[in-house]
């Protein structure tokens, strides 16, 4: 779900949700969202994240202000808004 915010002047924005809070639990990467919705993929869905062990997968970072998942180690990234709509790599 897109949140719009009204703006003074009658101007409306559309606000993606973001992550607030992000972990890995057998092999299931899970997202919790600005919106209360948890969301939660399976790591094999990403062609990196298939391959990496479990200990890696709960290295799990929030980057850019919740818009973003990050893995240093594995030098993966993958977008919030991407994972809300649905947007998996198919191995």
């Amino acid at each position: 779900m897109i949140k719009k915010k009204k703006l003074s002047h009658s101007s409306e924005v559309t606000v993606e949700p973001a992550a607030i809070k992000a972990w890995a639990e057998k092999r299931m990467i899970f997202v919790e969202l600005t919106d209360g919705r948890i969301i939660g993929f399976p790591a094999d869905r990403f062609k990196i994240l298939k391959n990496a062990t479990d200990e890696q997968l709960k290295e799990v970072k929030i980057r850019l202000n919740g818009y973003a998942l990050r893995w240093e180690s594995l030098d993966e990234d993958i977008t919030v808004p991407g994972i809300v709509a649905g947007n998996f790599q198919l191995s």
